[in-house]
């Protein structure tokens, strides 16, 4: 592995050096950081396009910042062990992961308040809304288990085993999910109905698979494992792997670009990886840019074309991490 590490960061910056000079006015620019209050940790975050609000994972709470005046205009609290947030404007809803709670909390898009509380597997961690079926999805990190909920009633109407530890998830659209299991390394496919398996694929030799994205046009799947800082392409349809690509360290988020065919990995070491997609099966990395350490996950926003991803000054002292009081923040990145 050490040598396949070696190869791989070798691989990286020979590309992305190449490759800069290809990309040129159509580069990515750190352009901000919006600060937000309070100390904490963070995990996911997503963006209501509607009111342009965004929505932060932070410490035990969700912190809502107005993107228009970038300011903090509100907060969900006693959401310990936030992890993520699916909205639902049609309902009017917001769904919250809490993962100490082993809940999810439901709340009013419009007032902020809490409606409800929806007992889930052990540690829910990303969640997911399936318009398809018009479900909310859990993927229970302790659990091994994906918990559906249905958005309108918020009731409970099944539970999923999995193989091991569930991470990041993406719907076609048309019944199917696919989610990746981190300590197996494999992406399993499931019908969003039914809750059966239908497939579950490796990734080897590619590791821990966090972060999760699909181009639906052309069938396949972007997954960011980790532990080997590869991107693999996968085909959607049968699961084989056609290709796969260097990114930075510590990943935790993918989002694809479908306008821009692009696919971006955020890098907890502080950078994001920008691969272009020149057809299915061919893809190539196009720009690393330096963010900050520690933003490891992501949003997009098309209607502004901005991506947000949240960080804070992080120190250590015995084993125990802390985050540096008023450091916390959500770096912006546009062109």
């Amino acid at each position: 592995m050490k040598y396949l590490s070696l190869f791989l960061v070798a691989t990286f910056i020979f590309v992305t050096h190449m490759s800069f000079a290809q990309a040129g006015s159509g580069e990515f620019k750190v352009i901000k950081t919006i600060p937000v209050e309070g100390n904490g940790s963070w995990d996911y975050l997503t963006v209501d396009k509607q009111t342009q609000r965004l929505f932060v994972s932070h410490a035990t709470c969700v912190e809502v910042v107005d993107l228009k005046t970038e300011k903090l205009i509100g907060q969900i609290p006693n959401t310990t062990g936030v992890h993520g947030i699916a909205l639902v404007p049609d309902l009017n809803k917001g769904f919250i992961s809490a993962g100490k709670l082993d809940s999810v909390i439901i709340f009013d898009l419009k007032t902020l308040k809490v409606l409800d509380k929806v007992i889930t597997g052990k540690n829910p961690d990303f969640i997911l809304y399936d318009a398809f079926s018009n479900r909310v999805f859990t993927f229970n990190g302790k659990g091994n288990s994906v918990t559906a909920i249905d958005a309108t009633t918020n009731k409970v109407v099944g539970t999923l085993p999995v193989s091991g530890k569930p991470e990041a998830a993406v719907s076609d659209g048309n019944g199917k999910i696919f989610c990746n299991i981190e300590d197996k390394s494999t992406v399993v496919k499931f019908d969003a109905i039914t809750l059966k398996i239908d497939a579950e694929w490796p990734l080897d030799p590619a590791k821990e698979p966090t972060g999760l994205a699909l181009d639906l046009k052309n069938n396949r799947l972007f997954s960011a494992c980790s532990e080997s800082n590869q991107v693999v392409v996968m085909d959607a349809k049968s699961g084989r792997i056609v290709a796969s690509l260097p990114m930075g360290e510590g990943c935790d988020g993918l989002l694809f670009i479908p306008d821009e065919h692009k696919v971006v990995s955020s890098n907890g070491e502080g950078s994001i990886t920008v691969i272009r997609q020149n057809g299915p099966d061919n893809c190539l990395v196009i720009q690393a840019l330096a963010t900050r350490k520690g933003a490891r996950t992501i949003t997009y926003d098309e209607t502004t074309n901005r991506m947000y991803l949240p960080s804070g000054e992080v120190t250590m002292d015995n084993d125990k991490r802390t985050v540096v009081p008023g450091s916390f923040g959500i770096v912006v990145i546009s062109k």
